[in-house]
């Protein structure tokens, strides 16, 4: 169990890009983060470089695709800390060649269902009951606007598309499940320039993860079960 009481926060995908800022940005806001990480080593390595900068942050092994580090990242939360406050899925992957749906190898679908969709899903379920224990939570969920019921009608980024728009239907299903004090939304963070975005990409990490960070703290008013970009309501 923590000695203080200083919120705690696990993000996912936290050991570079946009989760690393993420992680960043909730750390200067005096959260107590946890990086996860599907490879150990560079999750270690990620977390040094903010304890660098006096911010309180950790790491733990968890690849969402896989239920058993999955289950074993939530046990040891549990054994450490005894509580979860925010949860941040930004893990992901971005696997298409922009070949049409039907014409690609079905691997491609599988494995980005598998990270962007099925990862989530098994991540809410294994630590929301540390969320309902106490009745309080913050869920955000990394999507895009390619996941917008707009963007179905155009071909192209086949798998990565239904694997957001699957995330943005999970986001408002368990926002109408969950009781008490505990919130869901989704964010598209724009094109951001990462490993994922390309160096082109218009925005810098540090200003997608402001636009997605006020979700962390919403009050018992805010808003939950729906889709922000840049702090407004989108549409589905």
């Amino acid at each position: 169990m923590s000695s203080d009481n200083k919120q705690i926060a696990l993000v996912t995908g936290g050991n570079r890009g946009l989760g690393n800022e993420l992680a960043k940005q909730l750390a200067l806001k005096g959260f107590k983060v946890i990086l996860a990480s599907r490879n150990l080593e560079m999750g270690k390595k990620a977390a040094e470089k903010l304890k660098e900068l006096n911010l309180d942050v950790s790491s733990v092994e968890m690849d969402v695709t896989n239920q058993e580090s999955i289950h074993q990242a939530a046990a040891t939360i549990n054994v450490h800390f005894g509580r979860l406050d925010v949860l941040i899925n930004n893990a992901g992957v971005y696997l298409d060649k922009n070949e049409k749906l039907l014409a690609m190898d079905p691997i491609i679908l599988e494995n980005t269902m598998a990270t962007n969709f099925f990862g989530v899903y098994d991540v809410i379920r294994s630590f929301i009951p540390l969320m309902e224990k106490q009745g309080y939570g913050r869920i955000i969920n990394i999507s895009s606007e390619y996941g917008a019921n707009s963007e179905l009608s155009y071909p192209g980024v086949g798998a990565y598309k239904l694997s957001k728009f699957a995330l943005n239907g999970l986001t408002q299903l368990v926002a109408a499940e969950v009781n008490g004090d505990i919130k869901i939304n989704a964010v598209d963070p724009g094109w951001v320039r990462t490993d994922m975005g390309g160096q082109s990409a218009p925005k810098t990490p540090r200003e997608a993860a402001e636009s997605i960070i006020w979700l962390a703290t919403i009050g018992r008013e805010g808003p939950s079960g729906a889709f922000f970009r840049d702090g407004k309501q989108i549409p589905w």
